[in-house]
């Protein structure tokens, strides 16, 4: 049984993204070739990425695969949070995950690095989220600020990870 605190389980996969939520949309290229997609994926979904940006994973987990707990904790903040899917494809690896009770906001992250036909390799955050409470309510544009630098910050991180052999 799942304690996600929203109905839309996911969406940052299959889109559009809801109605009612903030939606963010980050795109960043990080390198070229399949050595890059296949680091940069590692990094993804065994949590490295979000180690390198400084954030606290706690898991049991050594990778994210759908129904993994893990909390994600960043300065005060702790946000317990479930991996709802997650993808390995040839060009495209990643995952998503939602929110849980406990969580400052309701909804979904994805992670995803994709490999286009001219063998360059983007890093891409889709996100559609909320308040779940007053802390966030009264953070407002704090709030979606800082989701936005937080993106950036996993941009930099994986690109630092990934091209790195």
């Amino acid at each position: 049984m799942t304690e996600l605190t929203y109905p839309e389980v996911g969406m940052t996969r299959t889109g559009p993204l809801p109605a009612g939520y903030r939606h963010l949309r980050y795109r960043t290229r990080i390198g070229t070739g399949e050595a890059v997609l296949r680091r940069a994926g590692a990094a993804i979904l065994t949590f490295r990425m979000h180690r390198a940006t400084g954030a606290r994973i706690r898991t049991e987990a050594a990778r994210a695969e759908p129904g993994v707990r893990l909390t994600v904790g960043l300065g005060p903040l702790a946000a317990p949070c479930e991996v709802v899917w997650t993808v390995e494809e040839d060009d495209r690896i990643g995952f998503g995950y939602g929110t849980r009770a406990g969580h400052p906001a309701t909804g979904e992250e994805a992670f995803v690095v994709e490999r286009d036909a001219q063998d360059r390799v983007w890093f891409t955050v889709t996100a559609f989220s909320r308040p779940a409470g007053t802390l966030m309510r009264l953070g407002g544009p704090v709030a979606v600020l800082f989701q936005h630098l937080y993106a950036r910050l996993c941009g930099r991180a994986l690109r630092r990870v990934s091209t790195v052999a």
